[in-house]
């Protein structure tokens, strides 16, 4: 008995036939969820649907929250008490889109570190990784416009401070942070503008998602082993794919039911666990919070923007080279966007031929430290810059760059990997027993 057919849409009635030749939508659908998709795939492969419905629930509920928002410094606080107090179920839409953008967050990462260890940001796919990463930073151009907008004490000095950073940079830096802020300072013109981008950017992230879902339709999805599909002569129905619906899309929902539970969880029972009680306080210009936090999305960066004071040798090295032109706060900036540049690079810098970090040993040691790096740094990143909290994310900010420009280039000359599945069907029956070679295709158990 042969395996699952991956065929493509036939229209089987006039009025299809019709629509077809002249907008072949339906066909489009069809074989988007028909695609053939490597059986071997794992739980960590559930993130890009969780990651869709995040989106759409963000751009749903961030609709209906604009028709009773007020984008003006004297109302827009008063705008958000009356959403939370007098708009039918408005408190419960509130705190889902609040919510939902840490709840997005937390999925993306999981998403990124998954294809950092499973290598899935090797040819051919070296595309759809840098659409990934275009779209993690609008979805954080998005965030940080969204937090702006309660215009609570966090809010305002939170937008200072960050957009303060584009006044470090030489020459351009006043007059482009006067032209992102709208003025000198973070008043009524950077409020607008801000809400106007925040409802524009996730329509941007929505033709960006296509792209990505485009980018690795063409090249085929990657999988724990790293192999890819065999095709032509080689492949066998069956063997190595199964199409998407319904094994992986009931995979996928069944999930996403799981992650749900959690979600409306903490919505319902402790919606402003991850927030700041500052911001509850109106925006006042006048008075400074005692410590700034952004959002526990952004304290990574955050942290390793303040790691680099002026008396870190580094800092001084590049003072003394550039001639004063880069000091301290300069660095850091530079420090906080090279460390998304190295991400956003790492299908050049990782020179290994070996995909999954399975089959990595070396490997698989400097990625779970990074990954323990990364949890530091967002918990530094919430504490003050001083004492043994400052050394503690010069550290981390250290071995972050040393991760991405040292080891990842060194390991694919150092390393020797061990011996890979060389097809997806031998690496679903290795894990999964012999037996499970005809249920996996469809096929009676041989």
């Amino acid at each position: 008995m042969s395996g699952i057919p991956h065929d493509h849409y036939e229209p089987q009635s006039g009025a299809a036939r019709w629509l077809h030749r002249r907008l072949p939508v339906v066909s489009l659908i069809h074989d988007t969820i028909m695609i053939p998709t490597p059986k071997n795939l794992n739980w960590m492969w559930i993130w890009g649907v969780v990651l869709v419905f995040c989106l759409v629930l963000q751009i749903v509920t961030g609709i209906v929250l604009a028709m009773h928002y007020t984008p003006h410094i004297a109302m827009a606080f008063a705008s958000v008490e009356h959403i939370m107090r007098d708009v039918n179920g408005g408190h419960m839409l509130r705190y889902i889109h609040q919510n939902g953008a840490m709840f997005f967050f937390a999925a993306v990462y999981l998403h990124i570190f998954r294809g950092l260890y499973y290598g899935s940001y090797k040819a051919p796919r070296e595309v759809t990784w840098i659409i990934g990463m275009l779209i993690y930073l609008a979805m954080m151009a998005t965030a940080f416009m969204g937090y702006v907008l309660p215009w609570g004490q966090m809010s305002f000095w939170g937008a200072t401070v960050i957009t303060g950073l584009f006044g470090a940079i030489p020459g351009i830096g006043a007059d482009l942070q006067t032209w992102l802020l709208g003025g000198p300072a973070v008043d009524n013109p950077t409020l607008q503008r801000f809400f106007s981008l925040h409802y524009l950017l996730p329509f941007i992230i929505v033709g960006l998602v296509i792209v990505h879902v485009w980018a690795f339709h063409t090249t085929g999805n990657g999988n724990p082993a790293g192999v890819e599909v065999r095709r032509g002569a080689k492949a066998e129905a069956g063997k190595d794919t199964l199409p998407f619906w319904p094994y992986f899309v009931i995979k996928d929902l069944f999930a996403l039911a799981l992650v749900l539970v959690l979600f409306f969880a903490v919505v319902g029972f402790m919606p402003n666990f991850m927030g700041h009680p500052d911001n509850y306080i109106e925006a006042n210009p006048l008075l400074t919070p005692t410590h700034i936090v952004p959002e526990w999305y952004f304290l990574p960066f955050y942290a390793i923007l303040r790691a680099y004071t002026g008396e870190v040798w580094a800092v001084q090295l590049a003072q003394f080279v550039s001639f004063g032109i880069v000091d301290a706060k300069f660095f850091g900036v530079l420090a906080m966007f090279g460390s998304m540049l190295v991400l956003a690079l790492v299908p050049w810098l990782d020179t290994s031929a070996v995909r999954s970090g399975r089959y990595r040993p070396m490997f698989r040691w400097w990625f779970w430290l990074f990954a323990v790096d990364f949890v530091v740094l967002t918990w530094v990143g919430s504490r003050p810059a001083e004492g043994l909290y400052a050394t503690i994310a010069l550290i981390g900010s250290a071995y972050w760059f040393l991760y991405f420009l040292v080891v990842l280039p060194l390991l694919g000359v150092l390393e020797r990997p061990l011996p890979a599945a060389a097809t997806i069907e031998e690496d679903f029956r290795d894990r999964h027993g012999p037996e499970a070679r005809g249920r996996g295709a469809g096929t009676p158990a041989e």
